[in-house]
């Protein structure tokens, strides 16, 4: 077992989760919000999403690629289509005084909203076919015990991440008021659908 794969995706998937874009917004706003456990379940969807292009790129599954790269511009569409609704959801939601409690329904949500975004972003897959045919996979029958170990450095990369971006965010979760917290949903809510109007324009 070559535990330099495991590494080498370790600092892959932190390196491609750490840049503050539309999932790391969604995070802090969470977080703020509903507290660390919301925080955490949006970073999940988005490690769920690397693991998954992960895995799609590592072992060779041609078929997969060769469609999300095919079809990126309409993901991409979509992806941005998603989220203006999003961040038009959170800038007109209702701030409460008091962090609102994780219930299994905003659980789910959080989770698969983060997971749609992440595997609508096509760049993902193309980054992670580029990196993991830098290595020498991606081919079928090619070294699936070495990229098994990738994907698992991906998905553990990732996750360190958004255990520290959502805990870091959760401290200021009980010192804020219920202004405090509409000025942050109306401004991460105009960032986020921002972000999308950016991609539905550079898609038309």
């Amino acid at each position: 077992m070559d535990l330099s794969f495991f590494i080498k995706g370790l600092i892959f998937g932190f390196s491609i989760a750490a840049p503050v874009g539309p999932i790391g917004i969604l995070c802090i706003r969470r977080s703020l919000a509903g507290g660390w456990t919301a925080g955490l379940l949006t970073g999940l969807g988005a490690a769920t999403a690397d693991a998954f292009y992960g895995c799609v790129a590592g072992f060779g599954i041609a078929t997969i690629t060769q469609f999300l790269v095919g079809q990126r511009g309409w993901i991409q569409l979509f992806g941005g289509l998603f989220l203006c609704w999003l961040g038009m959801r959170i800038f007109l939601s209702k701030a409460d005084k008091k962090p609102a409690a994780e219930t299994s329904g905003s659980a789910a949500m959080g989770y698969l909203s983060a997971l749609l975004l992440t595997l609508t972003n096509p760049m993902t897959i193309l980054s992670f076919v580029a990196v993991f045919a830098g290595m020498g996979l991606g081919s079928v029958g090619a070294g699936h015990m070495a990229a098994g170990w990738l994907v698992a450095g991906v998905f553990s990369g990732s996750m360190v991440w958004w255990i520290i971006l959502s805990s870091a965010s959760s401290l200021f979760n009980t010192r804020l008021n219920a202004t405090a917290m509409g000025w942050i949903n109306r401004l991460s809510g105009a960032v986020l659908a921002g972000f999308g109007l950016i991609v539905v324009i550079g898609w038309i």
